[in-house]
């Protein structure tokens, strides 16, 4: 008999993926090597499960882990600025308990809320290729399969857009921009936000207001729209 999936089934797999050469060795080059700030800690080095409520009406969905943030810390956003920003926004809407993410152990707990990477190891140059996002694809259909309240997925750039939008059937694909929704084939909603990285933050292109009314327009689809078709 087939073993049944699971959220830990599925977080144990992606832990141990070795699948992508490109990505295994840069990860683990900078688990080795380091930055001087974070010199005396054991970085993850390892593919980054999502995280958050198997309830969740709400999926939160990122281009993939930083090479010194979740590839340090083991959790994803959790360790870097764009963490900041995320965390600090989906707190106030009621997702996160805490406005901060620094540490795998820090106590942070989310509600009706998932957060995950379409790619699940630190690219170089924060760039995976699109035979990486291809090899990680398997994960995401499982992690939405497994997740069965789901209903709307946030989209941190266009990178997880277009994987999002792939995985769920939208042809033709709408344009990617801050703020447009877009309703699946298989009735989940997708809600684009620019990335909340530094890039964007510290040139004005998102603020935390954009951000927030991401995340208020997000939790106010997840209450009103039916639950997504199971595919």
């Amino acid at each position: 008999m087939p073993a049944v999936d699971s959220l830990g089934r599925l977080r144990d797999e992606v832990c141990d993926c070795r699948q992508c050469p490109r990505l295994v060795a840069w990860r683990e080059q900078v688990a080795a090597e380091k930055r001087a700030a974070y010199r005396d800690e054991t970085y993850w080095g390892r593919p980054v499960p999502g995280f958050g409520d198997p309830k969740a009406a709400v999926m939160v969905l990122g281009l993939a882990p930083a090479a010194h943030g979740a590839n340090r810390t083991g959790r994803v956003f959790t360790g870097d600025r764009s963490g900041d920003w995320l965390f600090r926004a989906m707190h106030r809407v009621g997702l996160a308990n805490q406005p901060t993410s620094v540490s795998a152990h820090d106590g942070l707990r989310l509600t009706s809320a998932w957060v995950a990477a379409a790619v699940k190891c630190a690219p170089p140059g924060n760039k995976p290729l699109p035979e990486e996002r291809d090899a990680c694809r398997p994960f995401l259909q499982r992690e939405v399969a497994l997740l069965t309240r789901l209903r709307v997925v946030v989209c941190l750039g266009a990178f997880a857009y277009e994987a999002a939008c792939g995985e769920f059937g939208v042809r033709p694909r709408p344009k990617f921009g801050h703020g447009v929704v877009v309703v699946a084939p298989n009735g989940l909603t997708l809600v684009c936000s620019f990335h909340p990285s530094q890039q964007n933050t510290f040139t004005g292109r998102l603020t935390e207001p954009m951000l927030d009314a991401v995340f208020a327009q997000a939790v106010e689809l997840a209450r009103r729209v039916p639950p997504a078709l199971r595919r």
